[in-house]
Order: structure tokens, then sequence, then C-alpha cells
């Protein structure tokens, strides 16, 4: 049975300045690794065994996140530059205002090939990585294996995972949380491929009712 876990960054330097994220390159806050402790235990749960393979996105924050998975299960993250989320060209590392003021939607004619800031990463390139990336890890004969990615990459991983078609992702956008848990799974037998869990953070939701 293949398992595949896909796990989205925690709480970065980003989000805590209200920065737009992208490839622009910032640490885990205080919060994020906090937060990434409770993923890991999280998993821990959910994988009985140590025999599992760690990719992650190149940038500081997924790196970062990774780490503590890795020392868990004793295995080092293997860092991609494909699993990188969505470029943001001119934007990346600018408040969030400036970008919400100047981006451009994609009109319905065009969801896939609309740059909507300049020098940024149109769909059809950023699924089409992710969607190389993913046949890429999968095909690799591990049962069990973690991937450390970034939110908006979570869609079309998911997308890829379920063989929706290139052209027809345009209008998905699976939102999920940082430090979310993704479960997928394959039958060996009947090569059907499941969404067991999307964007689970249920290991947070216990530290708000201990306080309670």
């Amino acid at each position: 049975m293949k398992n595949l876990f896909i796990v989205t960054h925690t709480q970065s330097e980003h989000h805590v300045r209200n920065e737009v994220g992208g490839w622009h390159d910032t640490e885990l806050s205080g919060k994020g690794w906090d937060d990434a402790l409770r993923v890991v235990a999280r998993l821990k749960t959910m994988i009985h065994h140590r025999d599992v393979e760690i990719f992650a996105s190149d940038l500081i924050r997924a790196v970062e996140t990774a780490a503590p998975i890795g020392g868990a299960f004793d295995q080092k993250e293997v860092e991609m530059e494909a699993l990188r989320e969505i470029s943001y060209g001119i934007a990346e590392g600018k408040p969030q205002a400036w970008l919400d003021s100047r981006i451009i939607p994609a009109p319905d004619e065009n969801r896939m090939d609309h740059v909507c800031i300049e020098g940024a990463e149109t769909r059809r390139q950023f699924a089409t990585r992710l969607y190389g990336v993913l046949e890429e890890i999968i095909a690799r004969p591990w049962e069990t294996q973690i991937i450390v990615t970034h939110g908006f990459a979570v869609t079309f991983l998911v997308a890829a995972w379920v063989k929706v078609p290139l052209d027809a992702v345009g209008y998905m956008d699976l939102r999920v949380k940082p430090g979310s848990i993704t479960h997928l799974q394959e039958d060996p037998f009947w090569k059907s491929r499941t969404v067991l869990s999307l964007g689970d953070t249920a290991h947070f939701k216990s530290r708000w009712q201990a306080k309670c």
C-alpha cells in the first residue's frame, strides 16, 4: 500500500509580517517551530515505522519544517526546487497589500497561461513542475513517503495524484492551512488512488482545548 503524506510548512516570518511568499525565502517563526513539533507528533501516530522517504521544497521554511520530521524517523530529507511554491515574480517579499492592489485575476478563457503580476509563474508552469515532481517521487519504490511543501502547491499535487488533466486544473483551489497534513493512498491491487484526508490540522486543536 503506497501512503503519501503532504505536509505544508508551518508559520513563517513572511506570514507574521504579512509579506508575499512565493520564492521569498524566510525562516519559521517561533510559533512555526512549535507547530512543526506538533506535526511530527501527529505523523508518528499515523506512521508506525521508520522506513520513510522524506522530500522537501528547498526554501528555508519548508526545510526547517522537514528537519524535525527527518529526525523523528531517522531519515534525511531530500530538498527539491521543484516543490517550491508558485513564484509571484516582482511581488515576492513585498507587503501583501501591495500585491492585492496590483494583481490581475485570470480571465475564464485563460486560466492556465495568464500572468497575474510581472515575472510570476503561470498556473500551467506551476502545475507542470508539480505534476512532474510528483510522478518522479511516487515512482520510487518506497511504500511511505512524506512531502513538505507549500499551501498552494497542495492543490496541484492532489490534482496530479488523482490524475486531473492539466488543462482542467485551472479552477481548482484546495485551501489548506500551514502545518496541515494531507494523506493520500494507492491500493496495490486495484491501483485506485484515495484522498484519505485533506489539510488536516487536528493536531493543533488539542493545543487550544488544553488551554480551556
